[in-house]
């Protein structure tokens, strides 16, 4: 440091004080705004990025909230869907059974009337043989019976008293 003391110049200092001074005036006039000026939009562009981030993270949440919101409604109307198409199932399985009832129980009565109807036809073709033979039997009863006169009185007094006794 003694060194330094001793071979101290007061030209060279103040040289060096000017260019000092001419170095602080062309950088204060052409370097320094523009640096500070750069230092600023990078704030500002920082800023708002941030703002930006910001901004993205609330319309990201109303977005979640919003997309839960419609699954909800989803989920809702689907379970509806569901329950509207299984009552349609079930009521369209109880028609399907009560047609299909009706239908049955139409047939059977069908063919109750139709076994009815063969069974009086059969009935009456059987009553129509039946008279048919009784008649005819009468007939050759009564060709031998009355053949005489005593049996004809008979036969007379026999009705008569089945008739008095109904």
């Amino acid at each position: 440091m003694e060194k330094l003391i001793n071979d101290f110049s007061a030209g060279l200092f103040l040289w060096q004080i000017i260019i000092l001074c001419v170095i602080i005036f062309v950088l204060g006039k052409f370097a320094w705004k523009p640096i500070v000026n750069a230092l600023e939009e990078r704030e500002a562009g920082i800023a708002d990025a941030l703002a930006a981030a910001e901004n993205a993270k609330r319309e990201m949440a109303n977005l979640k909230a919003s997309n839960e919101k419609l699954l909800i409604e989803a989920r809702a109307e689907r379970d509806a869907m569901l329950k509207e198409a299984k009552e349609v199932k079930e009521k369209m399985i109880s028609e399907a059974k009560e047609e299909a009832q009706a239908a049955g129980a139409q047939m059977i009565a069908q063919a109750q009337a139709t076994i009815e109807n063969e069974k009086n036809l059969a009935m009456a073709e059987i009553k129509n043989q039946v008279s048919t033979l009784s008649i005819e039997i009468a007939e050759k009863l009564l060709k031998n019976q009355l053949t005489d006169q005593s049996a004809q009185e008979q036969l007379v007094g026999k009705l008569l008293d089945e008739i008095k006794l109904n």
